[in-house]
């Protein structure tokens, strides 16, 4: 039996700072209630930090709340975890850094209240945001199903973010968004794509309305979109994640067809990169499988 993973992309509004925890902690709990079956929650881009106001006003305000990853809000959401029994990718949070540095941090956290994985988002949306930028990729394992990959917004846009995540052994790729402005329907497109060329699963969860967009869906490795929801209403989109499609997607082509993670031999010089002043080397073009 293929392992599977049961994951909910919940597409809400940003929840205002403050008691946004005691928000969060009895959402988490009313879509469990309605679904119990779900072993893994996503949330939205600083969905714990409703900001609005011009980007110099936002970064005031969520450069006030950053706070490292042994403060009150990671504590709290360990808690939330625990006490939930799930897998929960509360979004990213506002992590303070060295000096005046703070980034966007996505974080994940296990069953056990345990935090497994911390991603700084890597293309800071420059002009609009000021965090500093991360200098990591990140994926983290959920023993018995798979491994995932952390993605942050504007990252779905640089193809060299999913590719190291699925170089890395990620089966999916988990997109945290928060689009506010008309380019969604692009990022639809690059969600489907990025499946595509890398043969992953992909959750890209976006805000509700008023303020975001919405557009969350959820893609499989070979393109085609499991679960949407094109509106800007509060929605939660779940489904059970066959990740042995992954391992047979690469195994036999898209379609049947293209085995790109197959494309080297050992025997093929290296293909020089002047963009990245590096190199394909055959020999590394091949996954990191899951533990």
């Amino acid at each position: 039996m293929s392992p599977t993973l049961r994951i909910a992309a919940v597409q809400a509004p940003p929840l205002p700072a403050g008691a946004a925890l005691d928000a969060f902690a009895a959402d988490v709990r009313q879509i469990l209630a309605d679904d119990p079956s779900i072993q893994c929650l996503a949330y939205p881009e600083l969905h714990l930090f409703g900001v609005d106001g011009t980007p110099e006003e936002q970064d005031q305000r969520l450069r006030a709340t950053a706070e490292t990853l042994d403060g009150p809000i990671v504590a709290g959401l360990k808690e939330i975890a625990r006490d939930a029994g799930v897998w929960l990718i509360p979004g990213s949070i506002c992590e303070k850094g060295d000096g005046d540095d703070y980034y966007n941090t996505v974080l994940a956290f296990s069953p056990d209240g345990e935090l497994v994985a911390s991603y700084r988002k890597v293309f800071v949306w420059r002009p609009h945001e000021f965090f500093a930028l991360g200098d990591r990729f990140v994926v983290f394992d959920i023993p018995g199903a798979g491994r995932v990959g952390l993605s942050n917004c504007y990252d779905a846009w640089f193809p060299e973010v999913t590719r190291h995540l699925a170089w890395m052994g990620a089966d999916v790729v988990v997109n945290v968004v928060m689009t506010t402005t008309p380019d969604r329907p692009q990022e639809l497109v690059l969600a489907q794509a990025n499946s595509i060329v890398n043969q992953t699963f992909t959750v890209s969860v976006n805000r509700a309305g008023p303020v975001g967009m919405g557009g969350s869906l959820i893609v499989g490795p070979e393109g085609a979109v499991l679960e949407q929801d094109l509106s800007a209403n509060r929605a939660v989109l779940a489904h059970a994640l066959d990740l042995g499609e992954v391992s047979r997607v690469r195994e036999t082509g898209t379609m049947g067809t293209n085995r790109m993670w197959s494309q080297f031999t050992e025997a093929d010089a290296p293909l020089e990169l002047p963009l990245y002043d590096g190199r394909i080397a055959p020999e590394r073009w091949q996954i990191t499988p899951p533990a």
